[in-house]
């Protein structure tokens, strides 16, 4: 299945699960989605995010300390879902927690959640038939990251086997806003697209409604992670959703 973008660029929200609470991440989402996002993605909460950067390393280590569970994250997936029935919703996280979980029992409460699909940030698509396999069973979509670095090879093997969309990576490195967009992007979009029909959202360092409007010339869908986790981070008790949805429409700006 593919996800629906509503406009183009569609929008994917990234969130921490349960920074600074459960409660306050399911009214976050919910606000992000009637300000115009298409996707939340919901972040497990784990003690060793390598492939993030210090603002989501610092809302993952909060979740952590709150004692923020997998099965936490999967609940709050049921509510948003049972709120708002038309979004979607992707869980990201690494590989650690879902197998220390138990994949198969994963999968099964993912979809029972009324997740959409599954990314995992640190599983290679060369090393991923079991789970392929156990995503395929519960008709969930495996969302790979694909990066300016990858050969054609991997590229087409990533897009034989994602559902829903494919996130390509606009640059080397880990999570984190940046002032400029890399130039990396537009010619990965343009590699991925000899090999699929899905749509291809572009994340890592989109932080503003230029980036947006830049990413709507060569993608379907913006990726915003780490700007909108940093604005929760420094946003006061009860204001999050509304400063999040505020940003989110701010977005669109010049894309109207």
């Amino acid at each position: 299945m593919a996800i629906q973008f509503k406009k183009k660029p569609g929008l994917v929200v990234y969130l921490t699960a349960g920074d600074p609470s459960i409660a306050a991440t399911r009214d976050i989402a919910i606000a992000a989605i009637d300000a115009g996002a298409d996707v939340i993605e919901l972040g497990i909460p784990f003690s060793d995010p390598l492939a993030d950067g210090p603002v989501i390393q610092r809302a993952m280590d909060r979740a952590v300390h709150h004692g923020v569970s997998l099965a936490d994250v999967l609940a709050l997936a049921k509510e948003i879902r049972a709120a708002r029935p038309e979004s979607g919703i992707i869980l990201f996280g690494y590989i650690n927690p879902i197998l220390h979980y138990g994949l198969a029992k994963f999968v099964d409460a993912a979809a029972a959640a009324g997740a959409d699909g599954v990314l995992v940030t640190d599983l290679i698509v060369e090393e991923a038939a079991e789970y392929l396999a156990e995503m395929k069973r519960a008709n969930l979509a495996p969302v790979f990251l694909a990066a300016p670095t990858s050969p054609d090879a991997r590229l087409k093997a990533i897009a034989e086997n994602s559902r829903g969309f494919i996130y390509a990576i606009s640059r080397v490195g880990i999570t984190g806003a940046q002032t400029t967009m890399s130039s990396d992007a537009a010619s990965l979009v343009a590699r991925i697209r000899q090999f699929t029909q899905l749509p291809i959202a572009v994340g890592f360092g989109i932080s503003n409604a230029g980036h947006v409007a830049e990413v709507a010339k060569f993608a379907d869908a913006a990726v915003i992670g780490s700007a909108i986790v940093e604005l929760i981070e420094r946003s006061t008790t009860g204001s999050a959703a509304a400063e999040v949805a505020k940003f989110i429409q701010a977005l669109h700006s010049t894309n109207p």
